[in-house]
């Protein structure tokens, strides 16, 4: 059988204290970081810290959401990226795909001035063009890198989700997995795992915005209720699906909008239209920016439907043209 062939490990791999898994031994890990603990971030520290590892963070400059967040699930906060990257094992970056590139850059700085050989693991959700580019900073500062996508729910209460991961040495983050969540080695291949995010991400998110999209066009024609009896004589299944999605869509629609973005940005470079989801980026955009929206998932009405978001968003969408045919600036 043909193997793949894979590059050569850089000098820093090699020569750096995590090479014994060049030897056949995982790495022993024990002190994990975390950037950011936001709903996702601070259920997956929750899970590892659940299996004995310290897990620290760094919240200089975090918002007082993430201060919480990191309090309720009992991080140690070491301040500064600097020192989290100087003292940690690994850390794991878990945050908005927009914000991926400039911690990347961040921790590099901190790489070179510590002199450690950190292991950063991106998990967010990003074209694997990015992934490189953020590979180059963190192998070039002499640090070791490893990409990773998260598939799944937040792993709090009884949800369960994944953690897929690609690179050299990929294995070694298999001691974090437990029973809420699994780790996947994809393969040894650099990016590799975040492919795997972003056709995932395209089918899920991407038939979330559709849905929206054509569901809020359906109130705004007024014809709303016939195409809900139709959907539900021949597509109740994906209607009932899409419905409820929405109700905890909206807070984080604006972590969406960058990853549709890098969703686009993986299509075109695969030779496929990148345009499709840079509509998709538009809908989400349009939701981060109402009142729905602007609310966290700690603070959103859980009451509220799917059919509820679709009709509040739908009076959003048309209040600018009512401002405009008003004469007022929408």
């Amino acid at each position: 059988m043909n193997q793949k062939a894979y590059p050569p490990l850089p000098w820093y791999v090699v020569c750096s204290p995590f090479a014994t898994h060049l030897k056949g031994d995982a790495v022993r890990i024990e002190k994990v970081g975390l950037m950011t603990p936001g709903d996702m971030g601070q259920a997956v520290a929750m899970q590892i810290k659940a299996k004995g590892f310290t897990v620290c963070t760094a919240l200089n400059q975090r918002s007082e959401r993430s201060r919480a967040l990191a309090r309720e699930a009992g991080l140690t906060d070491v301040g500064m990226v600097a020192r989290l990257v100087a003292e940690c094992d690994v850390v794991l970056s878990v945050m908005n795909p927009g914000a991926a590139l400039d911690f990347a850059r961040e921790a590099a700085k901190a790489l070179r001035a510590s002199g450690r050989h950190t292991l950063i693991v991106d998990c967010n959700a990003i074209a694997p063009d990015t992934v490189h580019e953020i590979a180059g900073l963190i192998e070039k500062a002499g640090g070791r890198f490893l990409d990773s996508g998260i598939i799944g729910p937040p792993p709090r209460g009884g949800a369960k989700t994944n953690l897929y991961v690609s690179g050299p040495g990929a294995a070694d983050l298999e001691q974090l997995a437990g029973p809420q969540l699994a780790v996947h080695v994809v393969s040894e291949r650099i990016a590799d795992a975040s492919a795997l995010k972003m056709c995932y991400g395209a089918l899920n998110k991407g038939t979330q915005a559709l849905w929206l999209e054509v569901l809020i066009a359906a109130q705004r024609l007024s014809v709303a209720g016939m195409l809900e009896e139709q959907l539900r004589q021949s597509r109740a299944g994906l209607y009932d699906w899409a419905l409820n999605q929405f109700p905890m869509m909206p807070p984080k629609a604006y972590r969406w909008v960058p990853e549709m973005l890098e969703i686009s940005k993986t299509l075109g470079a695969s030779g496929i239209t990148p345009k499709v989801f840079q509509g998709a980026a538009d809908i989400y955009r349009f939701v981060a920016g109402t009142a729905l929206g602007k609310e966290t998932p700690e603070s959103r009405d859980r009451a509220r439907s799917g059919a509820d978001v679709v009709r509040q968003l739908a009076e959003e969408r048309s209040r600018p043209q009512r401002a405009r045919k008003a004469g007022r600036p929408g």
